[in-house]
């Protein structure tokens, strides 16, 4: 990174407490910018600070919080203004028991069209957006190739989830088009996101891991997916801010090919020893996680993923970013050993 040209530059992280914003943070400031980030409430400033220490990030004067939120118009004018940059990372978690899938589309198209409108009115340079794999690879027959930035979930048969950030994410790409008046933006997708948890705050994806040691998994869904280290997914989100062949493009962040969850229980066990003694390395039958699915809204989510591959290909990334991921493998362990370091697993 050239950090000569980025001492006196500003970047804002939206939602300061996440798994993702967190990291990108540490590596900004570690890169040698100021960031601001926003928070739903202040109090939450000294968690982030203690969070930056814990990923070896010394924050010092050169963060600063504003209190914003998504679902509101206050104080985001404040948030962007003398920004070069904006990271837009901060997304609605996923709801599990919702009425309508609204709950879920609306606030996240709604978010996005704010943080982007208020950067286009302070003069941003270019706004990188954390989207997620879920605005690609849902809603399509069952393929061998790896999906590829060129395709888009069809939402007509996505979960609720998946089909807000696709919505979400399409609506960042129409506003530039339409209305981004020079107004840059790249967006990264991320696969699921494991990596070193640096405190309480951590992404729904690492309970994958928790339950699995814990034992609170009596086994494994026939589940497919790919993985990726946080710490790379923030490095993209650098690589994407600064890099002028960024712009205007969508980059999947994976490491390698997708696995089985019955392959990342086998790793748990091949490699923590005695910690790794309550994890179940055996695949459960479709069957009992659809009459599973009658009564837990959680098992329902995954029934529509059962059996299906989800392999997709951070080619482009590597190739025009010079980006370069750990393995997953690595990615899941990290997230494993940070748990069980910082006494997680219990919480």
């Amino acid at each position: 990174m050239n950090t000569n040209s980025s001492k006196e530059k500003l970047v804002l992280v939206t939602g300061g407490t996440g798994f993702i914003a967190v990291h990108c943070i540490a590596q900004l400031l570690n890169a040698g910018y100021h960031v601001r980030a926003t928070l739903r409430s202040l109090d939450r400033g000294d968690t982030v600070r203690a969070m930056l220490r814990e990923g070896g990030a010394d924050a010092g004067d050169r963060l600063n919080f504003v209190q914003a939120d998504l679902a509101s118009d206050a104080n985001w004018s404040k948030a962007v203004s003398d920004c070069t940059y904006v990271l837009h990372v901060a997304s609605p978690t996923p709801k599990v028991n919702y009425k309508h899938e609204d709950e879920m589309i609306i606030p996240a198209r709604e978010g996005i069209l704010r943080v982007l409108r208020t950067a286009k009115d302070a003069r941003v340079k270019r706004v990188v957006l954390t989207s997620a794999i879920g605005a690609v690879v849902y809603g399509h027959p069952n393929q061998t190739a790896p999906f590829d930035e060129n395709t888009w979930t069809n939402t007509a048969n996505a979960p609720a989830y998946q089909k807000s950030k696709t919505l979400a994410e399409r609506a960042a790409w129409d506003f530039i088009k339409t209305e981004g008046n020079g107004l840059e933006l790249a967006v990264i997708n991320p696969v699921t996101v494991m990596g070193p948890v640096l405190g309480p705050d951590y992404s729904h994806s690492i309970h994958l891991i928790k339950n699995l040691l814990t034992g609170k998994m009596p086994g494994c869904p026939k589940i497919n997916s790919c993985f990726i280290d946080v710490r790379d997914v923030a490095d993209l989100h650098l690589r994407a801010m600064e890099n002028p062949a960024a712009n205007g493009e969508r980059f999947i962040a994976t490491a390698g090919e997708s696995i089985w969850l019955v392959a990342v229980a086998k790793i748990l066990k091949e490699n923590l020893g005695a910690a790794a003694d309550k994890v179940k390395v055996k695949e459960l039958p479709n069957t009992l996680l659809r009459i599973a699915a009658l009564k837990d809204p959680m098992v329902k989510s995954m029934i529509p993923l059962l059996g299906k591959v989800m392999n997709v290909t951070s080619a482009k990334a590597i190739r025009q970013l010079g980006w370069s991921p750990r393995p997953a493998e690595e990615a899941i362990l990290a997230a494993a050993q940070s748990l069980i370091r910082l006494q997680l697993l219990d919480q």
